[in-house]
């Protein structure tokens, strides 16, 4: 049997499910905004590591890999023979090579990264699987000034390349396991009872706290903006054992609504999707009238028996880009094939794009056109098309 070979050219263009090309003038722009974000980071401090793109499983779930389990790719190495992983998060690398790698160097330890993750399904708001992640860790400090610092550093960074109207929610995902565990509710009954709050289910809240349901729905009704809030959370029945963890809430959400009247802060006490190995404060960044999270982060366990205090934030390409305006594209000038090498360098030292023609035209104004070039180079300057 022979094969006819599939000469269609729409069939070699397609991409699996959640991929895509980026085209010019998007795929330029969107480095142009990466580079911003990183460059803030460094700016305050921060060092840019490169993780590599497949690790041996054993290795990327260990930690706070371990919740990225479900949503990696994973492959078998023909050189080793182990199973490996495709990355689908950057922060737990990150973490491998703070407690590794970096593990004898200076502390507080600060990081920064940006590169292409890859999960096996996408998000409920984001259909694409590829995503591209900008992030910094703070490793080594455990104090509400560590905290601030890093949601400021992602604050800084995302107003530093155009996002505007940016509004910050605080939640607290260590305070529900430790309250269960505290008031002795069962085992198997916590993530059951962690999701129905992230759904704010009040039937099955009831049905799986019994007695205890209205301390559960009273954290409920305690989201909304922070001074509220705090004054909610105090005015429940919780246990001492909590204490600590609101009263970090409430230095950090204060701080941040003091020095900043532009940033609006929220809390929501029970919110933990997405924040399952976040070991203290979590945070998300939203843009009003912007769809899904510009990113979030939070405090987290450095690695398995490794209580490092870690914290950090992951900021995601494709949201921050919807909060932005549409590229725009840069003046190019068209210049003739016959100019002078030392005025082509010239010119872009000035700022210009040069397209260079290999032969001469009839009209340079319309091979302009045809180049999208704005400017032509007549007269030895540059003109604007009419």
């Amino acid at each position: 049997m022979t094969f006819k070979e599939d000469k269609d050219p729409i069939n070699k263009s397609l991409l699996p499910s959640g991929l895509r090309d980026q085209l010019p003038p998007h795929a330029a722009h969107e480095a142009a905004i990466v580079e911003g974000l990183i460059n803030t980071c460094e700016l305050s401090g921060y060092e840019r590591v490169k993780p590599p793109l497949i690790e041996y499983e054993d290795t990327l779930f260990s930690g706070p890999g371990e919740a990225m389990v479900h949503s990696t790719f994973r492959l078998m190495d023909p050189v080793s023979q182990k199973m490996l992983g495709l990355r689908s998060d950057l922060t737990t690398q990150v973490a491998r090579i703070a407690s590794s790698r970096l593990g004898h160097t200076h502390h507080p330890l600060r990081l920064c990264y940006t590169g292409e993750v890859l999960r096996v399904m996408p998000d409920d708001l984001n259909p694409e699987r590829e995503l591209v992640q900008v992030g910094a860790e703070l490793i080594g400090e455990d104090n509400s000034l560590a905290d601030i610092e890093v949601i400021y550093l992602a604050y800084d960074a995302l107003s530093s390349v155009g996002v505007k109207s940016i509004t910050l929610d605080l939640t607290i995902p260590a305070l529900i396991p430790k309250l269960v565990e505290e008031i002795g509710i069962a085992a198997e009954i916590g993530p059951k009872l962690r999701a129905a709050l992230d759904k704010k289910d009040s039937s099955a809240i009831q049905e799986l706290a019994g007695n205890n349901a209205g301390l559960f729905t009273g954290l409920i009704e305690a989201a909304g903006s922070w001074n509220s809030s705090v004054t909610k959370l105090k005015a429940l029945s919780l246990p001492k054992l909590v204490s600590p963890i609101l009263d970090r809430l409430e230095a950090v959400a204060a701080f941040i609504a003091k020095e900043d009247d532009n940033l609006q802060v929220t809390i929501d006490p029970v919110e933990s999707r997405g924040f399952e190995y976040y070991s203290g404060l979590g945070f998300s960044f939203f843009s009003q009238g912007v769809r899904g999270e510009l990113g979030r982060g939070g405090r987290y366990i450095l690695n398995d028996g490794d209580s490092t205090g870690s914290c950090g934030f992951t900021l995601y390409m494709e949201t921050v880009l919807r909060a932005l305006p549409e590229p725009f594209s840069r003046n190019r000038l068209l210049v003739p094939h016959s100019i002078n090498r030392d005025v082509l360098k010239s010119l872009r030292q000035d700022g210009w794009i040069t397209v260079s023609l290999f032969q001469q035209v009839d009209s340079l104004e319309k091979e302009a056109k045809r180049l999208n070039c704005s400017h032509i180079f007549s007269n030895n300057r540059p003109k604007k098309l009419g």
